[in-house]
């Protein structure tokens, strides 16, 4: 039985809400494969801190990657590729050694991530890589408890790089097996940001068809069957219309707005990347966004939408 929560964790005199994540957050600088977030205010990070600056009620979710040993998105081992079963068994790109990228060993660029206002700092995984060819996709087939020691390492490196215990995951490229929503609810979060769809159109009754979880509520929190993980869906991004925002909105719904830290790779190039024209057009999304809700919109974070549902949720089942 689905459990959609399509109305009482708004604060008083809001209707709807806006929040905005980044994924893939690593202290890769632009020396490494890519720079991720460790050039701090230098690099791409920047960017976001100068959005920031000019939208004073943004908020900002910052999924990070507690050990990133990814180096390429797609296999450069080809040969090796081509061997069904073998394939499997083995990275079929280089990755960093371990260690290498994990936030204990980068004070100052976890400093940095902590001093940048109205900005959390939640999981996307642990090493965000995968044996086989579908190497972003570190959640595959792994078994509950397979999952639950990937969780617990990655909050014990946020432990030792002073990072409080974080509240949610954003699962890399998506994918949420069911052995994952087990495993996050019993090592305790309370949230999992599991499926995008920016293009099923927007209703108060719309489910989720692209990545991800399917059948899930496209613009509003929804229960996990069985579960008391709060699911998220990302419904908006660098490619979307503003009118999609606004629809969101109007519906009485959490506009979920999503990016990703790495614009380009070699060859690859991330639709939703940050860079300033991104930035520029959340800049005038946000503003219009005020301009059609005013005071109406809640301008949030994920952990704070959770606690919220859980608020909802305690102060539902307290006698009358």
């Amino acid at each position: 039985m689905r459990t959609v929560l399509n109305s009482g964790w708004l604060p008083p005199g809001k209707t709807c809400a806006v929040c905005f994540s980044i994924d893939d957050i690593h202290p890769g600088k632009a020396t490494d494969a890519y720079e991720a977030g460790g050039d701090c205010e230098k690099g791409r990070l920047g960017l976001l801190q100068e959005l920031k600056r000019r939208q004073p009620e943004l908020h900002t979710t910052l999924f990070v990657t507690a050990d990133w040993r990814e180096i390429s998105p797609h296999p450069t081992r080809t040969l090796l590729a081509r061997i069904p079963a073998l394939r499997d068994r083995f990275y079929l790109s280089p990755i960093l050694p371990k260690g290498t990228m994990s936030l204990a060993r980068h004070p100052e660029v976890v400093a940095y991530l902590r001093s940048l206002p109205r900005t959390e700092l939640a999981l996307h995984g642990l090493h965000h890589v995968h044996r086989g060819l579908n190497l972003p996709v570190e959640f595959q087939q792994q078994p509950v408890d397979t999952c639950i020691d990937i969780l617990t390492e990655a909050q014990e490196i946020f432990r030792q790089a002073g990072i409080p215990a974080a509240d949610g995951l954003q699962p890399p490229a998506w994918n949420t097996p069911p052995a994952l929503v087990e495993a996050c609810s019993r090592a305790g979060l309370s949230y999992l940001a599991g499926a995008r769809d920016i293009v099923t159109p927007v209703s108060a009754d719309a489910v989720t068809a692209m990545s991800g979880p399917r059948g899930m509520s496209l613009i509003f929190p929804e229960l996990f069957p069985g579960s008391n993980l709060i699911h998220f869906t990302s419904n908006w991004q660098a490619t979307s219309r503003p009118e999609r925002a606004l629809d969101i909105l109007g519906a009485g719904g959490l506009l979920c707005i999503k990016a990703h830290i790495v614009k380009q790779w070699r060859s690859y190039v991330a639709l939703d990347g940050i860079d300033e024209l991104y930035c520029n057009y959340l800049d005038l999304l946000l503003d219009r966004i005020r301009a059609t809700f005013g005071n109406a919109v809640w301008f949030t974070s994920m952990q704070e939408v959770a606690r919220a549902v859980r608020a909802s949720q305690a102060q539902d089942r307290s006698p009358v």
